[in-house]
């Protein structure tokens, strides 16, 4: 990491608002990855709610090997570090998903929705697909009380993992994307004629994550997964899923408590994912 810039308005307002928790902001100029740094300090013992967020990232990741890339300052950028009990570990990706899109609402004034399983997409008008607005990345380290010579062993509801969570935002982009993104990719300048301050965003964004992360502690799961639900692009689509292993279409009917996406196929059966990449297909 290079030179730190100020945060200090964001650890101010949230010293003392919903987003306490997170009131340990540390904003940096440019780092390869703000998930690596992070995932090093929880290593390092470092206590939950540390935010770090960057103006740029030269070794952005997003799921499945994937780079996550934007221009400098053109984006909010940030990993939160987390240390919920086993049981709520999946619901974390989820918290993040909906404090971020109600944060883009009040900041930014339109609604986005979320794809399962990580995006904030901006929905197409019928003969466009749905545009990547954010993606999330969510890493666990789990405790070594997990792990036995013989294999995985499930870790106790009880026990706590090290989660970090990143999030990278498009706020400001160019107007003409390169073509590459210009299909798939939107920034919050494209959608509204709002200034969006990036800090700004930062506060509401924790803020919101503060109490929904608060009651998944507490092993409320519901209010989350409602609120998921109400901004879902996924539930009620046709869609294709690749797992990895096997490539299957259906139609995205609901999750289920631990965040996992249902879908009924069009063998007619009704199969249960827990991770996966989909497309989102369009009707007809």
């Amino acid at each position: 990491m290079v030179t730190c810039v100020p945060g200090q308005r964001a650890r101010t307002a949230l010293a003392e608002g919903p987003g306490s928790r997170f009131a340990d902001v540390r904003w940096v100029a440019e780092t390869d990855s703000t998930n690596v740094d992070m995932m090093e300090l929880a290593r390092q013992g470092e206590p939950e709610g540390i935010v770090l967020v960057a103006d740029h990232q030269t070794a952005g990741r997003g799921r499945a090997g994937r780079t996550w890339t934007a221009p400098p300052g053109a984006g909010l950028l940030l990993s939160v570090l987390l240390r919920p009990p086993a049981a709520v570990v999946d619901l974390c990706t989820v918290a993040v998903a909906v404090a971020a899109a109600d944060a883009v609402e009040q900041v930014a004034g339109f609604s986005p929705r979320l794809k399962w399983p990580n995006d904030l997409v901006w929905p197409g008008d019928g003969s466009a697909a749905d545009r990547k607005l954010a993606g999330i990345l969510a890493e666990a380290d789990w405790p070594a009380s997990s792990s036995i010579s013989a294999g995985w062993k499930p870790p106790a509801d009880h026990d706590r993992a090290a989660v970090v969570v990143g999030i990278g935002l498009n706020v400001q982009w160019p107007a003409d994307l390169p073509e590459d993104l210009a299909d798939i990719a939107v920034a919050m300048n494209h959608v509204t004629d709002a200034t969006v301050d990036r800090e700004d965003l930062l506060i509401a964004l924790l803020s919101e994550l503060g109490p929904r992360y608060q009651a998944l502690l507490a092993r409320d799961r519901s209010t989350l997964l409602d609120a998921w639900r109400s901004r879902s692009a996924t539930l009620g689509r046709r869609i294709r899923i690749d797992t990895g292993a096997d490539e299957v279409e259906g139609t995205a009917v609901d999750i289920t408590d631990d965040g996992h996406l249902v879908v009924d196929t069009l063998e007619g059966t009704r199969r249960t994912f827990a991770v996966g990449d989909i497309v989102h297909l369009r009707p007809g």
